[in-house]
């Protein structure tokens, strides 16, 4: 395992789509494991390959109850909203109000290229939609709520 250099806000490739994983290999493992240990290592919840530089459908989460790798992820369903604080390890320091889904099912490979299904509320919800809005080159800056809204 590797720690790999987080892009920061400023770095274009933060605003590319990602491209769907077609081969299932130990270079994708290899990522995977960095990605964890890049996160736990910045104190984070959630990670894209975009953000340590790769532009792959890739994305490990872990919010308190264990990692999550999702690989080719899709939002499957969504129920309800919140509003809350958000934070992004491309953009240390800042947060912003932003609001979200209560409750996000995700269906996605893992590392082997077999199909799961999750489901998250609250916070995991939010991690969700947050690091899946980096494949598209999405950030949530782009979402927070104005002072007049």
């Amino acid at each position: 395992m590797a720690l790999r250099n987080i892009v920061k806000l400023g770095d274009p490739i933060l605003y590319k789509k990602s491209r769907k994983v077609e081969v299932f290999d130990e270079k994708l493992s290899q990522l995977i494991e960095d990605m964890l240990e890049t996160m736990y290592n910045a104190d984070g919840a959630g990670l894209a390959a975009v953000q340590v530089g790769i532009l792959k459908r890739v994305v490990v989460i872990d919010v308190g109850d264990g990692p999550i790798e999702l690989v080719n992820p899709e939002i499957t369903l969504t129920e309800g909203e919140q509003t809350g604080q958000e934070g992004c390890l491309s953009l240390p320091g800042r947060y912003e109000t932003v609001t979200r889904p209560l409750k996000v099912q995700v269906k996605a490979q893992n590392r082997e290229g077999k199909w799961q299904v999750f489901t998250g509320e609250n916070l995991k919800a939010r991690a969700f939609c947050h690091e899946l809005d980096h494949l598209e080159g999405i950030l949530f800056i782009s979402h927070a709520k104005k002072d007049n809204d």
